[in-house]
């Protein structure tokens, strides 16, 4: 565990404590997460590109805001050092991502995609948590717990995706699903390469977020509920999994 060295805003008095950091937290999912982290006594980073919703976010729910834009070094980095600075971390959740839509909100599916849509969400959702993730490596390699919970989608699923008896099989994005396949491998490639870390991909369901444009069918609180029970893992528990609230998911 890491320790709190008191040196930026927090709510927390506690000496020694889980710290976690959570990348895309000012709205939606990450912002749940983090409001039900900070209430289990976590130290949490909000992690946010924007600076002005970041720190309200933070305000809000008792936590620290760190600036981290996924898609450019030089943010991760100073992050990095933002983190080190006050102690450490042990949990990274990687939660920011972005889906490819069109006129009115809609999906683009494959007739219409380019590989300028493809490119745009692979930056942010697929190089994004690589890159997040070999940053605070050397930071969560140092705790005595480290977990990495990479946020994905059961759209990820290629055994879904191509069964026509479930829902995921009418969904014709590219894009957005490709990306999510790509994190599962990411996943289970870093939790053969890392051992001592708990490493798993979390599915939260169809949740009403911007990202969908709010149309999902279940609540933020819901949909957190798997991202907050693989960030609080014991050290014996599951690694190189895609999982969701009800158990294991077919790659």
């Amino acid at each position: 565990m890491t320790t709190d060295s008191g040196t930026t805003t927090s709510t927390s008095t506690t000496t020694s404590t889980t710290t976690t950091l959570i990348t895309g937290a000012n709205k939606g999912l990450g912002f749940e997460t983090a409001r039900r982290l900070v209430g289990a006594g976590h130290i949490v980073y909000v992690g946010s590109r924007d600076a002005e919703r970041g720190r309200r976010a933070a305000e809000r729910l008792g936590a620290r805001w760190v600036r981290l834009d996924v898609t450019d070094d030089v943010s991760v980095e100073a992050a990095v050092k933002a983190v080190e600075a006050d102690g450490g971390l042990d949990v990274l959740i990687n939660n920011a991502g972005i889906e490819s839509r069109g006129a009115g909100n809609s999906v683009i599916g494959a007739a219409e995609v380019t590989a300028d849509h493809v490119r745009e969400v692979f930056e942010t959702n697929v190089l994004g948590t690589v890159r997040v993730t070999h940053a605070f490596l050397p930071l969560l390699r140092r705790s005595s717990a480290p977990v990495i919970v990479n946020v994905s989608s059961g759209l990820a699923s290629l055994s879904r995706v191509a069964d026509a008896e479930t829902p995921a099989y009418a969904y014709p994005g590219v894009a957005y699903p490709a990306s999510k396949t790509a994190v599962n491998m990411i996943t289970l490639q870093f939790a053969k390469a890392f051992p001592d870390m708990r490493i798993n991909a979390v599915e939260p369901g169809f949740t009403r977020t911007d990202l969908n444009g709010n149309i999902g069918v279940q609540t933020v609180e819901e949909g957190a509920e798997i991202i907050v029970r693989m960030a609080r893992v014991g050290t014996d528990g599951p690694t190189g999994q895609f999982l969701d609230a009800a158990g294991p998911l077919p790659w």
